[in-house]
């Protein structure tokens, strides 16, 4: 029995967000989704070594706000 593909919904493109994201991968901060169900996913931070999961869940209009918003957080406290 095949799985059902998950819908994350679309990224959207605003250059900040990208230019932030890009900037945690290069740094060693993987920001990602883990998924709860096929509807929902919490938002999983790495940074160095130390792994931390939102209590909250978010649905697919608003998971990639919240992944963009946490990469936007780190790269404006290391880099300012």
């Amino acid at each position: 029995m095949a799985k059902k593909q998950i819908d994350m919904g679309p990224t959207g493109y605003n250059k900040k967000d990208w230019e932030a994201y890009r900037w945690c991968v290069r740094n060693d901060i993987a920001v990602s989704a883990k998924a709860r169900g096929p509807t929902e996913w919490y938002v999983v931070i790495v940074n160095k070594g130390k792994t931390n999961t939102t209590p909250d869940t978010f649905g697919k209009k608003v998971i990639w706000e919240k992944i963009f918003e946490y990469c936007r957080y780190y790269h404006e406290k290391y880099t300012e």
